[in-house]
């Protein structure tokens, strides 16, 4: 299929100039469809930089960022979000998500490859594609090359001035016993210890170089450090640490000694979960974009957001395991027992006593988990589903937030949100039900804390950490949103499901104990999916769908090979989570098929 050209209201990393594909044909262009909240998104971001370097002289990888919040569709908070991520390449806004509909995308993130002549021919949708994407981009430029049609040199990408701040894109702030600040200064990759002013800086932990090396303070390093977690002060002194830091983008656990100034990795191997135990001991088990860490004593350990994959997991320092303790890595708002609860990109932790509040960004959700006989259970006090946002206070079933990345518990149970894409600071009152605003204005809050009875906020778009000014709980009544996807049309009844995979060149699914490839569906509410949910093996099957509307959740994943014939080949894992918005109405399509990676289907 020819690629549509590119448009789109501001173009960065381009000095400002748009690009056409006319006037990159003879390259391969590689088009990353991505929002900047989307974890999975970070992801592909990490897994395209050796692609842009392995292939920089014929290879044009452009981002289109077509946002799912409203706030992620302003310029200045994609300029934030490219210089956040590092994006060392093309961005073109796609606020009205055209381009998402000429190209037939469904799900962030979705990869497109464009040959030198102007055609797409590899569709790509989810991560871990890395490999995959290798093989397609070689034999391209082998083709093209052979047939003169390929063009080498030159790059579009101009990179963005940067200006010196004290923090860079910070995330998350706690107090120690002696009444310092600790800061995860996310895009210095380290960790500021500051004074009991928060101004006054002591040291920090992390070169400044991102990686994950071990050792002292000035020479360790970290990568989008997020949340911090104080240990006891009895577990403390059993393990020689005294913090737990959930290193983001190294996917990794890091122990703090505040006393000599090391740094350890406690759990995780720096290689991203995507199948397989997600259980055991810390330093052989696979983690997935930890987000935020908390103590929580009715867990036994450190409650850990595990964004990547849209649970909860808890790490005994004591012990040095780790365990998945909710969440079923399907995204979704459900609540009940935590081992079948849903979640979406859990982001912020608050304890208060027995009690565990969160908020989940991509349900733009506030919930909580306590106790409940021998097990936990999940309830949400605001949100609604995947879908559904805005800035709007009063009771809190009525009450909408706006990708929320931060709590604090304030005293007179009370709960303070950091509101991150609406820029404001929320109140949840626990007895009333009632939510107010405290605050408004905010450069992205992602972090809050209260330290010595005032309210510091983490303004990450920002670069500072400040004190909340005094003010009166106002009463927004703004407007309810919707994510802009437009739904699947699909009539009642049974329903032709499948999800496209096809191995790249070099690869073949890998079948030797077993069925390669999973495939599990669900629906939200649960009374649309009539018959065909759950697990199975085979990537197509028929489903009875009720009238109405709702969200498909579909979870796929197929395991390759290379087909080389060596005894030991290598082996990846490609997984995508969808959540496809259906309407079900008379006349509509009676098949639904989705792209996990092969040929492009017709632009619908």
């Amino acid at each position: 299929m020819r690629a549509p050209e590119l448009r789109g209201d501001v173009w960065l990393n381009t000095g400002g100039r748009p690009l056409t594909l006319a006037e990159l044909r003879g390259r391969v262009v590689l088009l990353d469809f991505w929002t900047s909240g989307c974890i999975n998104c970070l992801h592909v971001l990490d897994e395209l930089r050796p692609l842009e370097a392995e292939f920089a002289d014929v290879l044009v990888t452009i981002g289109v960022h077509s946002p799912k919040f409203l706030h992620e569709g302003e310029r200045a908070s994609i300029e934030a979000a490219v210089r956040r991520y590092d994006v060392h390449h093309p961005v073109v806004n796609d606020p009205k998500m055209e381009l998402w509909s000429q190209y037939a995308v469904r799900a962030w993130p979705t990869l497109a490859v464009v040959d030198p002549e102007g055609y797409v021919v590899h569709v790509a949708a989810g991560e871990g594609h890395e490999e995959a994407l290798r093989r397609v981009i070689a034999d391209l430029v082998t083709k093209h090359e052979a047939k003169g049609t390929l063009r080498r040199g030159g790059s579009p990408y101009v990179p963005v001035e940067e200006q010196a701040t004290e923090l860079r894109f910070p995330s998350k702030a706690v107090a120690t016993a002696e009444g310092r600040v600790l800061v995860a200064d996310t895009g210095h990759h380290a960790i500021v210890e500051f004074a009991s002013d928060g101004e006054t800086v002591i040291r920090r932990f992390g070169s400044g170089e991102r990686g994950g090396e071990d050792g002292p303070f000035d020479i360790a390093t970290f990568a989008e450090p997020s949340g911090i977690a104080l240990l006891p002060y009895d577990v403390a002194e059993r393990v020689g640490y005294h913090a737990v830091v959930a290193d983001t983008a190294g996917h990794r656990l890091r122990g703090l000694d505040l006393i000599t100034g090391e740094v350890t990795t406690v759990a995780g191997t720096g290689a991203q979960w995507r199948s397989g135990p997600d259980s055991g001991k810390g330093a052989e088990v696979d983690l997935t974009s930890p987000w935020d860490v908390a103590w929580w004593g009715p867990a036994g350990g450190v409650v850990v957001a595990m964004a990547g994959n849209h649970t909860l997991s808890v790490f005994d320092p004591v012990s040095g395991t780790i365990r998945r303790f909710a969440g079923t890595t399907v995204e979704g708002l459900r609540d009940g027992d935590v081992s079948e609860a849903f979640f979406a990109q859990t982001s912020g932790l608050a304890v208060d006593g027995d009690k565990l509040w969160l908020v989940d960004a991509e349900t733009s959700a506030l919930r909580w988990i306590e106790p409940d006989g021998e097990s936990f259970t999940v309830q949400t006090a605001i949100g609604v589903d995947l879908f559904s946002f805005g800035h709007t206070d009063g009771p809190a079933d009525k009450a909408l937030l706006q990708h929320p990345l931060g709590l604090a518990v304030l005293p007179g149970d009370k709960v303070a949100i950091a509101d991150t894409y609406n820029g404001a600071v929320r109140r949840f009152d626990v007895f009333t039900r009632e939510v107010t605003t405290i605050a408004t204005g905010l450069a992205e809050p992602q972090g809050l804390l209260l330290h010595d009875g005032e309210l510091l906020v983490v303004e990450s778009a920002g670069n500072r950490l400040g004190p909340l000014s005094p003010a009166e709980p106002t009463v927004v009544a703004g407007d309810a949103h919707a994510v802009r996807r437009p739904p699947t049309v699909l009539a009642p009844g049974e329903i032709d499901f499948s999800v496209v995979f096809t191995a790249p060149p070099g690869e073949k699914l890998d079948d030797r104990f077993g069925p390669s490839t999973r495939l599990e569906i669900s629906a939200s509410p649960p009374s649309l999916l009539v018959d065909g949910g759950g697990t199975g093996t085979d990537l197509s099957r028929k489903i009875r769908l009720a009238a109405g509307e709702g969200v498909l959740q579909v979870v796929a994943q197929a395991a390759s090979c290379d087909s080389d014939g060596s005894e030991h080949p290598a082996c990846r894992i490609t997984r995508q989570d969808w959540g496809v918005p259906v309407r079900l109405e008379s006349g509509g399509a009676r098949e639904l098929s989705l792209v996990m990676a092969g040929e492009p289907r017709p632009a619908e």
